[in-house]
């Protein structure tokens, strides 16, 4: 019994863990554990010529593949007297289109006026009382505690931010705040001090090094306090570092006052009701998203921050604002956190970003940050006003029989288009119907001309 035992470890310690496996190694053990067919496993070989496996398998781990998303260019953009040229990558039919036609209805009144603060981020340390117990919560951090906690962190302000910036070139903590906040969750932890750096990333994102600041000076601080430290980490939430855009949409491009009236409608309901602001909000996000995965941007980040600040009053709410001018034409204005850069991270490494950020042509963060929340704006206003007007799927549904046609079979751009118009004319978006279709021009029972 124990040499089986024994055999069965020696046999455990020679198979190799997926981590471990060649590219091929670990598409053969998919195709015995997860049942993938051998033609299935050809699509994870195929790689772009300078975007080979090794890449890939250095940006994540137990890479097998990776999943193209298209890119595309929205066009018309006019931001602060200058075109651009904005590169998206998202999977949804419509958006680019959109983004690209409502640049085009604001470019005749200027186009978009943006700006952006300075990178600056923050990264929070937490401190609790080293003596803490269960059944006295406060034993430590009594109000006078805390107090002089604060104070000795305070005084040592200068040299903790001498240790924060120690290993750093480029990239400064510019601050040291100190505040206590009370748990406010199940388990009635009690009071908790949180020291916040203050850091000017420049043209990076800034992640890796604010997270590296904070646990720098993390000893330093149970040191001079006599307390724990248990997280040591970056916030998302960056409100510190605000982006701003405004635009006018002329009133006879957008079906002239009562247009505007059913726009503002449309408005009202997501500024008042949870269920349509999120809805509202994924819309523009759109936008600000297909920029960023462009541009190899923190999506997940981008988000999170953009949705707390929609809640920042108590209650969550559309991102933008719009009214009527005095003019009478409607004025959009969208104001969210936006945490990106331009240097570090995958920036450096991934070549469709690079290319995308060539495409843009721009020497900082803050300019990135103005065109993304450019094309937010613009895309929320396609929405509400494809919403308040024919409706969302009408024009939606155009672009998205096409793909509907390539999925029933067709290859021919002409057949395409048929076949779309078809689907579109009679209100039947499925991949059946649009087979049907394809059966009667191969019988030319329709005309493929």
């Amino acid at each position: 019994m124990d040499k089986k035992n024994n055999s069965k470890k020696n046999d455990d310690k020679n198979v190799k863990k997926f981590y471990e496996l060649e590219h091929k190694e670990r598409l053969e053990f998919l195709k015995k554990e997860a049942h993938i067919t051998d033609q299935d496993s050809k699509i994870f070989q195929d790689f772009p010529k300078n975007f080979k496996f090794n890449k890939v398998n250095n940006m994540i781990e137990n890479a097998i593949g990776f999943i193209p998303i298209p890119l595309g260019i929205a066009t018309n953009f006019v931001i602060n007297g200058r075109k651009y040229l904005i590169p998206m990558a998202i999977e949804e039919p419509s958006v680019i289109a959109a983004a690209s036609k409502a640049a085009k209805i604001a470019s005749v009144k200027g186009g978009f006026l943006a700006e952006a603060d300075n990178s600056i981020m923050i990264g929070q340390i937490q401190l609790i009382s080293r003596d803490k117990s269960n059944d006295d919560k406060d034993k430590f951090f009594n109000k006078e505690e805390r107090d002089r906690v604060k104070k000795i962190i305070l005084n040592n302000k200068e040299k903790l931010l001498e240790i924060a910036n120690s290993k750093s070139r480029s990239v400064h903590a510019i601050d040291l705040q100190v505040r206590e906040i009370s748990d406010e969750s199940i388990n009635k932890m009690g009071y908790m001090i949180i020291i916040e750096l203050v850091i000017d990333t420049k043209d990076a994102m800034g992640a890796n090094v604010i997270n590296t600041m904070c646990e720098l000076i993390a000893p330093e601080l149970e040191k001079i306090t006599k307390c724990t430290v248990i997280l040591k980490i970056l916030s998302n939430y960056s409100t510190k570092r605000m982006a701003r855009c405004k635009a006018i949409f002329p009133k006879e491009m957008i079906g002239g006052s009562k247009g505007i009236e059913r726009i503002l409608y449309a408005f009202a309901f997501a500024y008042s009701d949870i269920y349509r602001a999120v809805t509202h909000n994924k819309g523009l996000m759109n936008g600000i998203d297909g920029v960023a995965m462009a541009t190899g941007q923190d999506v997940r980040a981008i988000e999170a921050a953009a949705h707390a600040y929609a809640s920042k009053d108590g209650k969550y709410r559309s991102l933008t604002k719009w009214y009527k001018s005095k003019e009478g034409d409607l004025v959009g204005e969208i104001e969210i956190p936006l945490a990106i850069g331009i240097v570090g991270g995958i920036t450096s490494v991934h070549p469709y970003v690079k290319i995308s950020l060539k495409i843009l042509n721009i020497k900082k963060a803050k300019e990135l940050a103005l065109i993304m929340v450019a094309v937010g704006l613009a895309q929320n206003f396609a929405a509400i006003r494809a919403l308040a007007d024919e409706g969302i799927q009408k024009g939606h549904m155009r672009l998205h029989a096409r793909n509907i046609a390539i999925t029933a079979g067709a290859t021919d751009e002409e057949q395409i288009n048929i076949i779309a118009s078809k689907l579109v004319e009679e209100n039947n978006v499925t991949v059946n119907k649009a087979k049907e279709i394809i059966e009667l021009i191969n019988k030319n029972e329709i005309s493929n001309k």
